[in-house]
């Protein structure tokens, strides 16, 4: 079962990002022949300054290694290393059209907010399927945002086959319901885009006011307070069943201030990812060997993607 699924360097990754997707394809690692890429192309639609894009990528890689991606385990690479995937695009956006394009999410939400979209935002789904489709892809992790791109990318799949024979690999879905939105400091979902962030390797001064930014109502130490909202949910991404009844009833029972359950998820965060954070320095000092994981990675992944490639070269008539 090879599982597939990429993570945008368009900033640091957050705990959404960390309990929504990096989290599930570690553990993935263990069960399932795991693909898993640095999405660098996906990111320039919506960062266009060089040095931050080539900051990010390193950092994300600096993070997937950090937090327990072992090369030896699966194929990790970052998506710019691989250009059959670019070549496999175009090909793949013949069987799309531009009126379903215009039906995505990602495209709709843009313009809505009032952004001017680029020609590669509008064909986001389509290197997306690219993406899944080059590596021969059976399940494929996503958010509930992303179900509808997964769909096109079914979609894609379907007419190629229809039209060229059984060529490429239909890919499932894998959406878990155990996984629920992370609210962000502000009570949104957590996203760079909102700036309601917290960055799991931040410095500790840094994570601190993250943390202390969450937002509570204005009852004092000694009100009972609803075991609902940002900070409550937040905190309990760290706990089991019985320790999250445990910080239910602090929040029900007078005598705890927010200050000092911020103080306290703090704490937790800082010991949750201690290793990582310790690794994570380690890796910063040894980027020649971190370039040589990315390369070998890179050439598995094109190990893969290359002779499919030159298959549908040869279906489709790019070659005589």
């Amino acid at each position: 079962m090879r599982v597939l699924s990429g993570i945008q360097p368009s900033g640091r990754p957050h705990l959404g990002n960390y309990f929504s997707m990096m989290k599930r394809m570690l553990e993935y690692q263990s069960s399932s022949d795991l693909f898993c890429f640095v999405a660098s192309y996906h990111a320039m639609t919506s960062v266009d300054a060089a040095d931050e894009l080539s900051k990010n990528i390193a950092g994300v890689v600096l993070d997937f290694l950090a937090l327990g991606m072992d090369p030896n385990k699966s194929t990790f690479w970052v998506q710019s290393d691989v250009p059959e995937v670019t070549e496999l695009t175009w090909i793949l956006s013949m069987q799309m059209t531009v009126s379903q394009l215009e039906l995505a999410h990602s495209f709709k939400d843009k313009t809505a907010q009032g952004i001017v979209p680029s020609a590669g935002l509008f064909y986001y789904p389509v290197l997306m399927a690219a993406d899944i489709l080059a590596f021969h892809s059976n399940k494929v992790p996503v958010g509930k945002d992303q179900k509808q791109h997964l769909e096109f990318t079914r979609d894609i799949a379907r007419r190629f086959n229809h039209q060229y024979g059984e060529i490429l690999t239909m890919p499932e879905a894998d959406i878990s319901d155990d996984v629920a939105t992370v609210p962000g400091i502000d009570g949104r979902k957590m996203s760079k885009s909102y700036k309601n962030t917290i960055d799991f390797f931040a410095p500790e001064k840094e994570l601190k006011k993250q943390i202390s930014s969450i937002v509570t109502d204005s009852k004092g130490v000694d009100e009972s307070k609803e075991a609902a909202g940002p900070l409550f949910e937040i905190f309990s991404l760290f706990l089991n069943h019985g320790e999250k009844e445990e910080l239910a009833d602090r929040f029900r029972t007078p005598g705890t201030g927010y200050g000092h359950i911020k103080g306290d998820l703090q704490k937790k965060v800082l010991d949750h990812f201690a290793d990582a954070r310790q690794k994570r320095q380690q890796l910063e000092k040894d980027m020649a060997m971190v370039y040589d994981i990315l390369a070998e990675g890179a050439k598995k992944a094109r190990a893969v993607a290359a002779p499919l490639l030159d298959q549908i070269r040869s279906t489709v008539g790019l070659k005589y």
